[in-house]
C-alpha cells in the first residue's frame, strides 16, 4: 500500500465557508488558512480539502454544460432528517431528483452532493 488515505480537493469561491458546511455535514474538525481549508475526522483517517479559486464557475447538474468536477455521496440513516439538516446549514435541494434511495443537493458553492440511504 502506497497511501495512508485519499484526500479530495474541491475548488470553490470561499474555502472557509465550504469547509464549514461539509465539516457540519460530516461532524469533522475544520482547519482554515488563507484560501485553503481542510476537514478531518477526529482520528485523522481522511481529509477533504477546499481550494479557493478566482472566477470559480459552479457545475451545472444534471447537465454537463458546467461539468460536475466531482461529488460526494454522504451515507445517512434517514433521508428526511438528513435533508432538513443540510438545508438548515446552507444546502439547496436540486430540482432534478433521479432516484428514490438518494437525494441530490447543491452545496453553498454549487457542487452537487448526494445523501444516500446507508
Amino acid at each position: 500500500m502506497i497511501a495512508m488515505y485519499p484526500s479530495f480537493v474541491m475548488d470553490c469561491p470561499d474555502a472557509a465557508r465550504l469547509a464549514q458546511f461539509y465539516g457540519e455535514v460530516l461532524g469533522w474538525k475544520v482547519e482554515s488558512r488563507d484560501g485553503w481549508a481542510d476537514i478531518k475526522p477526529e482520528d485523522g483517517s481522511n481529509c477533504i480539502s477546499f481550494q479557493q479559486v478566482e472566477n470559480f464557475k459552479a457545475p451545472s447538474w444534471p447537465s454537463q454544460d458546467g461539468p460536475q468536477q466531482m461529488h460526494l455521496d454522504v451515507m445517512v440513516r434517514d433521508l428526511d432528517e438528513a435533508e432538513s439538516e443540510v438545508v438548515a446549514i446552507g444546502a439547496t435541494k436540486a430540482e432534478h431528483q433521479p432516484g428514490t434511495t438518494f437525494r441530490v443537493f447543491l452545496d453553498p458553492a454549487g457542487h452537487p452532493f448526494c445523501l444516500c440511504v446507508a
